[in-house]
């Protein structure tokens, strides 16, 4: 059993990472057997790892269909940036715990590193220093839904280091009013790309074997 436990853990992390990456398109049907030749494990570990993600809500489980990669739609899309934003400026509200005030050294970005991490990273940083367990896991599951469609996004937007600059500038000085504004902003500019990000998923989706 823990031989099972410890490859369910290992396939986890490298299915998630593969998810988050927008290596599976939308709609794609993950097949456990075929997951369990790549990773070199047998099915059961496999399944144990992919219905862990079904509970996150980054895979669907169509039954006898198998399980698939979710396809958003606008309207889906929006509902999860507007999801996220919400969140975001919840923890604004709720303000940085003393502990975290001491902790949290976010690095501005270089210009060798990956928006998309980045991202994730700073979002999970205001969460995090709420001390706000809840909250925290909240944007964590959001940031993993998301990531995929940021990395669709990213061809659409221009200046996105600079954007992120600004978010990761009025986090680290903590001016709580300045990135409520800055992060309204960035939600709505993504907002009015959805109907594009949407017909980019599905184009890749179109070519699914």
């Amino acid at each position: 059993m823990d031989a099972i436990h410890s490859k369910s853990v290992f396939v986890y992390g490298q299915v998630k990472r593969a998810l988050r990456s927008g290596r599976y398109a939308p709609g794609q049907r993950l097949d456990p057997a075929t997951l369990a030749a790549e990773f070199k494990t047998s099915p059961t570990p496999v399944r144990f790892a992919l219905y862990r993600l079904v509970g996150e809500a980054l895979l669907i489980d169509h039954a006898r269909g198998g399980l698939h990669v979710p396809l958003l739609t606008e309207v889906a899309m929006r509902d999860l940036y507007d999801w996220m934003e919400r969140l975001l400026l919840m923890a604004c509200d709720i303000g940085t715990a003393p502990a975290a005030r001491e902790t949290d050294q976010l690095e501005l970005a270089s210009a060798d590193d990956d928006p998309v991490k980045l991202t994730w990273q700073l979002f999970d940083a205001i969460a995090r220093a709420t001390a706000h367990r809840s909250l925290h896991h909240a944007v964590k599951q959001a940031n993993d839904r998301l990531a995929p469609i940021r990395r669709a996004e990213q061809g659409l937007l221009k200046h996105s280091f600079e954007e992120l600059s600004v978010l990761k500038r009025h986090w680290q000085t903590r001016d709580m009013p300045a990135l409520k504004s800055a992060l309204r902003d960035y939600h709505e500019r993504r907002k009015r790309l959805v109907p594009r990000i949407v017909a980019l998923l599905s184009d890749r989706n179109d070519y699914l074997p």
